[in-house]
């Protein structure tokens, strides 16, 4: 398709600091300039994100970072809508998102898209089914297209519900000059590391799948990555490690006999949600384990390619089974799948497809 200038409105590309969606944005947007597209990524300067750059300003990307108040974002808007051909209003940057919501629609250009892509469906939806007020409720129909980051049918139809001209998933990825495989680092050598900040619907489930299991085998050691953990009481054979770097995953990764993802409550009760971090772990070759969610088989192959836990018990279980050769094993098929059908790469040719397929729709504005 022909190249196009496209502006980005996300939480941080430079800082994953309190940013999940960082590995997400990078790997997309690299991906997209790949095939010779022009991106523009639009940021706020706020929570200390700068002061906590974990890349410089990419040759793949333009990176403007604006400041954090309604007059100086709405001019940005403005500025960007200008030359866009795809203006995106991501969920989540964290400063005036309802005023951007609207801002992003009311600059539309003819001739060109305006998306919303959500990196936190279910939490978008959940908010929104509980406030039928919600202002970005009204917002939905007037998008040319909603993407988002997971969910599969259950996402994809509730957005339909509100209203949506079309909702389709563009899941997480791998992308492979960023996270590989790497040597062992001494000081993360662990049977178990988990990497997540804390949150709340997080909380309970880290709870179940790692602190039980780390309470239940004192002669495992456990790694703990992420930041909020640092006043959670924990068993004395976890180590805190506090915020990791993403120049520091593949070491964390590489460097562990297992490596654990645990979705939030609300990605896992939605199902269909990979998070970033089970693409960065099996794009390291390592061994996964993940709690059980719907749509699991779809992206590796359980037993083969990753070890899937009901509960504590069962991933407590699985640290009794695991030899070095088969968690190996199971590390080496994990990679050869991912890059075989899971790279950004993969999902930028998606996205291409869908906005061939799929013209501007000014009648919608």
């Amino acid at each position: 398709m022909p190249a196009l200038d496209i502006a980005f409105f996300g939480s941080s590309l430079v800082s994953s600091y309190w940013n999940g969606a960082a590995t997400y944005y990078r790997g997309l947007l690299h991906a997209l300039a790949r095939r010779g597209h022009r991106v523009t990524f639009y940021e706020p300067d706020a929570y200390e994100r700068q002061k906590h750059r974990d890349m410089p300003d990419p040759d793949w990307a333009r990176v403007v970072v604006y400041k954090p108040t309604a007059d100086e974002a709405l001019r940005t808007v403005e500025t960007a809508a200008g030359h866009a051909d795809l203006l995106v209003k991501a969920s989540g940057v964290g400063v005036h998102d309802a005023l951007l919501e609207e801002a992003v629609l009311a600059h539309r250009r003819h001739g060109s898209r305006v998306v919303f892509w959500d990196v936190d469906a279910p939490a978008t939806l959940d908010r929104i089914h509980e406030n039928p007020t919600d202002p970005f409720r009204a917002l939905i129909p007037r998008y040319d297209l909603v993407l988002t980051y997971g969910g599969g049918r259950p996402v994809v139809e509730a957005y339909e519900d509100l209203g949506a001209v079309r909702c389709v998933p563009i899941y997480n990825a791998l992308d492979p000059d960023t996270h590989h495989p790497v040597p062992p680092v001494p000081d993360l050598v662990a049977d178990l590391g988990f990497l997540g900040n804390r949150l709340p619907d997080r909380e309970r489930r880290v709870e179940e799948f790692f602190l039980k299991p780390a309470a239940a085998r004192p002669r495992h050691t456990f790694l703990l990555g992420g930041s909020g953990w640092d006043d959670k009481p924990v068993p004395p054979n976890v180590r805190r490690l506090g915020h990791v770097g993403s120049a520091h995953h593949n070491a964390f990764n590489c460097s562990a006999r297992a490596v654990l993802n645990i979705n939030r409550e609300s990605m896992a009760r939605y199902g269909f949600s990979p998070p970033t971090r089970l693409f960065e772990a099996a794009g390291a070759g390592a061994c996964l384990i993940t709690d059980r969610w719907e749509g699991i088989e779809q992206f590796l192959e359980p037993g083969f390619e990753v070890l899937v836990a009901a509960d504590g018990s069962e991933v407590a279980d699985w640290l009794d089974q695991l030899t070095p050769a088969r968690a190996s094993a199971i590390g080496r098929a994990a990679r050869r799948r991912i890059l075989s059908e899971h790279t950004y790469g993969h999902r930028v040719i998606e996205l291409e497809n869908l906005l061939e397929a799929h013209a501007p729709a000014g009648a919608h504005a």
